[in-house]
């Protein structure tokens, strides 16, 4: 048992409450950064890259800048750069769903159904890659609660400013709460795993 220990969890697993503040941190400066190519530089990019070209270009760098500091929370089986490998796949998920819903069903109604259907996925594929399945219910509820308070207070401000400041608070605050879920996530998943040994 001590040996299995030591391959796969050489570290002691993050507390929650580095976990928490290291998500929120980490994941609020990335979306700063991807919220203000919206704020700036959203037109030229639909003009060259169309719309299904920008939301990937989104996706791709949330991915590899967050990849860098939630992978610095994760000592058990998926330490970076392997990491990189079960969050594209995990943000990949829950992006797409929101898209198909946003798209679909239009603003609000979108927006809540792809927070809920992406966070479900991102979820599972957290609780797969971690071998946790069980956990599904527990991550898809912090992830959902997180990423909805984020959203929609964020577009709250969003909405009230109408600005580029307006979409910069945004991504602060989308980045803040959602953040802090997917680090919650990520030491419940840790967690459990190093307990089942």
């Amino acid at each position: 048992m001590a040996g299995q220990l030591h391959d796969h969890d050489s570290r002691t697993v993050p507390s929650m409450r580095r976990s928490i503040a290291t998500g929120a941190v980490g994941f609020g400066l990335v979306s700063l950064c991807v919220f203000a190519t919206v704020a700036f530089a959203e037109r030229w990019m639909f003009q060259t890259l169309g719309a299904l070209g920008s939301y990937l270009t989104w996706i791709a760098l949330f991915i590899v800048l967050s990849g860098a500091v939630l992978g610095s929370l994760v000592v058990v089986r998926w330490r970076p750069p392997s990491f990189y490998i079960l969050f594209a796949l995990a943000f990949f998920s829950y992006a797409a769903a929101w898209m198909l819903a946003y798209f679909g069903l239009g603003r609000t109604a979108g927006e809540f159904v792809g927070s809920l259907a992406g966070s479900v996925l991102m979820a599972l594929v957290f609780a797969a890659g971690f071998r946790t399945l069980r956990s599904t219910p527990k991550l898809s509820a912090v992830l959902f609660v997180t990423n909805c308070l984020g959203y929609f207070l964020g577009a709250a401000l969003y909405d009230y400013f109408r600005s580029p400041v307006g979409m910069l608070l945004f991504g602060v605050v989308y980045g803040l709460f959602f953040g802090a879920g997917i680090g919650a996530a990520l030491q419940l998943v840790q967690q459990q795993q190093t307990e089942r040994r």
